[in-house]
């Protein structure tokens, strides 16, 4: 049995804060106990350095501040070249960044030297699991898997569907889709820490028998999530709106083959009406909250507020490629311009929510991870309140636990993360720490 204990400032979030003000717990003299990867103890010092037991190595991290890892709910590995693509919205970017970028993934040896950097950029940014796209190449998943297999992340991905719309060499059949993704489910998912998504990447790429084809996939399979874009800019929802004539909107399109449903995650949602929320809250689907994407992009300012107030659990992305960071901290930060500019000042506890535990719910892993309650893994990031001189000089004049975590979230980069836990083994250590 291998058992280690963690003296740190201690936080983390039991529910959202916004409608739960004691969902917040919070211990500026904490102790974490860490035994066979798992969470055995969480609280005061006081409370807890008293059970513990004798032998048990402390280490002492006062100054830091100890969270869940982070849970990114909606990224595309393939596109890490394809980051700060200048000069284009959504569907152009798409045929001049993001397809090119993907067409390298049919070569593995390319796919797994992806992989490796992009899960390796994820730890060093205290992201610990993730809802990632691969492409419509199955060696794409496979590289990914096995990477995150290697690291013992909780990844869940799938193959995009794509049958029209797209580039040759990216684009798939019913019949080859339907194939390569019960292959890949029946091979990884369950396999370790990894799961998977049908993946259809949106309604304009997929005939309606692809559509249709996912969502028996889904339906066959009913630990797998769906994956999926939906009304992120005002071009492609036109194109949707041509290509779907008697759709009732963006959101029946995916809701007449099957795809609406409890397990499905839509990102963006920039402009979904409060009706399609509503649809969504209703259906138990979460939606990807996309703040730097949707801004680089030009997409559009996501309502947050209208959003929670339809119900919908919203977790937060980076959206990496169409997003400019890997950091959920600086995704933090994004998503209150976002509000800001809507005259709705995003509450950094229920940011920090939104980057954990709401992603947990999204990704249905919160029954292992998003929180550190004893008895979850024990995924979780240290964080370095003074990783540059001007973040040591303003949280040492922070009055609030939510001034803190708003600095952090402004101010911060990779540079916060001293260290990446995986389920109680050491994943990443920033250089010196």
């Amino acid at each position: 049995m291998s058992r280690r204990a963690y003296r740190a400032a201690l936080l983390h979030t039991l529910d959202d804060p916004s409608r739960s003000p004691d969902a917040v717990e919070h211990h500026p003299d904490g102790l974490m106990v860490v035994e066979d990867g798992h969470v055995a103890a969480f609280g005061a010092y006081a409370d807890v350095a008293p059970s513990l037991a004798d032998g048990t190595p402390v280490e002492d991290l006062r100054g830091r501040l100890i969270t869940p890892g982070f849970i990114d709910a909606h990224v595309h590995y393939p596109q890490v070249d394809a980051m700060a693509g200048w000069g284009a919205q959504l569907l152009d970017w798409l045929d001049n960044h993001a397809f090119p970028a993907e067409q390298a993934f049919s070569d593995r040896a390319h796919a797994d030297e992806v992989a490796g950097f992009f899960l390796d950029r994820l730890l060093a940014n205290g992201t610990t699991s993730a809802l990632a796209f691969c492409t419509v190449h199955k060696v794409s998943v496979e590289a990914l898997f096995e990477a995150a297999l290697a690291r013992g992340m909780r990844i869940i991905a799938g193959k995009v569907l794509m049958d029209r719309h797209a580039p040759p060499g990216l684009t798939d059949t019913v019949e080859g889709g339907r194939a390569d993704s019960e292959a890949l489910i029946r091979a990884w998912r369950g396999k370790g820490r990894l799961g998977y998504a049908v993946t259809p990447r949106f309604a304009v790429t997929s005939t309606d028998a692809q559509l249709a084809m996912a969502g028996e996939v889904a339906a066959a399979y009913p630990d797998v999530l769906v994956h999926t874009h939906m009304s992120e800019n005002a071009a492609e929802i036109a194109e949707v709106a041509r290509l779907f004539p008697d759709a009732r909107d963006y959101l029946d399109v995916y809701d007449r083959f099957g795809l609406l449903g409890p397990r499905s995650v839509f990102a963006h949602c920039v402009h979904s009406t409060d009706d399609a929320f509503g649809r969504i809250a209703r259906a138990g689907a979460s939606v990807a909250f996309c703040p730097s994407s949707n801004l680089l992009l030009g997409s559009g300012l996501f309502g947050l507020r209208r959003a929670c107030a339809c119900g919908v659990n919203t977790a937060l992305a980076t959206d990496v490629a169409g997003g400019g960071s890997f950091s959920m901290l600086s995704m933090m930060g994004e998503a209150y311009k976002v509000g800001q500019l809507q005259g709705d000042s995003l509450d950094p506890l229920h940011a920090l929510y939104m980057a954990t535990l709401a992603g947990a719910r999204a990704l249905h892993i919160d029954g292992h991870v998003g929180t550190l309650e004893p008895g979850k893994e024990a995924d979780f990031v240290v964080l370095d309140l003074a990783a540059t001189p001007l973040m040591a000089r303003r949280t040492t004049k922070a009055r609030t636990l939510a001034e803190t975590l708003f600095i952090l979230s402004i101010l911060s980069d990779d540079r916060a993360v001293a260290r990446t836990y995986v389920a109680g083994r050491l994943a990443y250590g920033r250089a010196g720490d």
